[in-house]
């Protein structure tokens, strides 16, 4: 039987639908696979496929009669699993594709901060020659950084943070050993784990569990001297909290590329802070996000074709 597959117009958020399409052609053949391009609210070209790759979550996915939903990215926080597993919908995810460009992106805030390249840039901007004052640069070597999170994402941080030298310290459900990673705490030991570190880094999913994570009692407990690096889900992060933390110098400043409202609003005091970095949740993004994607669809198509489950099924 020929599987339909079709690529959802939202992933041009990320990358062109053309770009996917290219780079799964050959496997698609391979497999018998059909593709098609799937516009936004195109009930009819919906219907005429049996998996979809999507970046986006829309209902209308649950009443197309879809076999299969592979989302572009790692999170799934955005997808109704008790109504897909209901309507026998199987999901699949992305991860295991960004370990390097999320912990370049980590490593990048880090040496930002620490250099004062984000000041530099900005005095650039108003073509102002000034040196930092002398008790604000540091080197990374020998500064403590603890990384919540200790998947794809918080694995690839931790492997780039101590080539630089730094004290790397980790948080996860289950406290076993990590490479590249000194000491690894339980989830319920967080506040033992943040309170000596220069750098805090969130890279764990968004569950109802993790929801609020970091509130007013983890800012009291983080170093006055401290930064916040976020790029996992802006919920993760209580915001208000964060913004009357950084406006009381209970912490020295943060890094997001997530937050509780995307794209972040004209009106946020988060852009105005010199001491916080914004980026448009693009930690992830590479040339060759397009291709990365297609090599855990295609291998999906294979596994379907001998009759075996998904790859990174999560549904």
């Amino acid at each position: 039987m020929t599987l339909t597959l079709g690529v959802h117009e939202s992933v041009d958020v990320v990358f062109p639908p053309r770009a996917f399409l290219d780079a799964i052609d050959d496997d698609a053949t391979a497999t018998g696979t059909e593709l098609r391009l799937v516009g936004d609210g195109d009930s009819e070209a919906l219907a005429d496929v049996d998996a979809l790759v999507t970046f986006a979550y829309d209902e209308a996915f649950l009443d197309a009669g879809l076999d299969w939903i592979h989302s572009i990215q790692t999170g799934v926080d955005k997808f109704p699993f008790d109504e897909l597993k209901a309507a026998g919908v199987a999901l699949t995810n992305s991860t295991g594709i960004h370990g390097d460009a999320i912990g370049d992106t980590v490593a990048g805030y880090m040496l930002s901060f620490a250099r004062r390249l984000h000041v530099y840039r900005d005095q650039q901007g108003a073509r102002e020659w000034r040196w930092p004052d002398p008790d604000e640069p540091f080197s990374l070597a020998g500064e403590r950084l603890c990384v919540v999170g200790l998947g794809v994402l918080g694995r690839g941080i931790a492997m780039r943070a101590s080539g630089l030298g730094m004290d790397v310290v980790g948080v996860r459900r289950t406290p076993t050993p990590v490479a590249n990673v000194d000491e690894v705490y339980g989830r319920d030991a967080l506040g033992e784990a943040i309170a000596d570190a220069r750098f805090v880094a969130l890279a764990l999913p968004l569950t109802p569990e993790t929801e609020g994570l970091i509130g007013e009692a983890e800012f009291e407990t983080m170093r006055s001297d401290a930064y916040l690096l976020n790029v996992a889900r802006g919920a993760i992060v209580d915001q208000a909290a964060l913004i009357d933390a950084i406006e009381a110098d209970a912490v020295a400043g943060a890094a997001l590329d997530v937050f509780e409202t995307e794209p972040l609003p004209e009106s946020s005091p988060l852009w105005g802070h010199e001491e916080v970095i914004v980026t448009p949740h693009a930690a992830a993004a590479h040339h060759e996000y397009a291709d990365r994607v297609a090599d855990i669809v295609a291998e999906s198509l294979r596994r379907q074709e001998a009759g075996d489950g998904f790859a990174n099924r999560v549904v």
